[in-house]
């Protein structure tokens, strides 16, 4: 999954049916942070767009954002930890 920031925020919008402004949103919260220009614009890439489409699920299930940003930082520890454990076997 690209990391490499290409797509504008009103592109990644439409693509995950939300509104530009709540993307903002998470993004004062914490929960995502896509590249920046050099003159200031936002681009987000494929894992951001993965990333909000989880922070959708969550939201639907109920969690608020201090919430979803809890279950998220956990779910990345988790992740750290299995690397971990494969480099190590």
């Amino acid at each position: 999954m690209s990391r490499r920031g290409v797509y504008a925020i009103s592109v990644v919008a439409e693509m995950v049916a939300m509104p530009a402004q709540n993307l903002r949103v998470y993004e004062r919260h914490g929960l995502l942070e896509p590249e920046r220009t050099d003159g200031g614009t936002r681009r987000y890439s494929q894992a951001d767009v993965e990333r909000l489409h989880r922070i959708r699920d969550l939201l639907a299930e109920g969690l608020n954002l201090a919430g979803v940003a809890r279950v998220i930082a956990l779910e990345e520890e988790v992740a750290r930890l299995r690397r971990r454990l494969a480099d190590r076997g």
